[in-house]
């Protein structure tokens, strides 16, 4: 079984990180690709753009986000696919996201799809 780690993109990578994925849509602001240690930059399995700023990281939007995007997921076959590929070839997998909010973000979402995924 795959372990799955969620970390700020900003943090720098550790040993126990394993493959570090991003999973923002936009790369992070004032990271270079040498220091963020990204293995794989899975763009295509972030929330749409509309949804993204739609949520704008407000809390009280978080239940409804999660919704919107676990629906965009499951219509998101190739990249969803892509992403579930990935995380089955490694034992360790760190997805690493650029928002402040470390409880309320797309990895948090994203975690919570690969779970059900990977036990069916």
């Amino acid at each position: 079984m795959t372990t799955i780690k969620l970390r700020r993109v900003y943090l720098p990578a550790t040993r126990n990180d394993g493959c570090r994925i991003l999973v923002d849509r936009v790369w992070p602001r004032g990271v270079t690709k040498k220091k963020a240690v990204v293995d794989y930059w899975l763009r295509d399995v972030a929330p749409s753009n509309a949804l993204r700023k739609w949520f704008g990281h407000k809390p009280e939007r978080w239940p409804e986000f999660k919704r919107r995007y676990l629906k965009e997921l499951g219509a998101n076959r190739e990249a969803t696919q892509q992403l579930v590929e990935t995380v089955k070839a490694h034992s360790k997998v760190t997805l690493l996201f650029g928002a402040h909010d470390e409880k309320r973000n797309q990895a948090v979402v994203l975690s919570i799809y690969l779970k059900r995924r990977l036990r069916r």
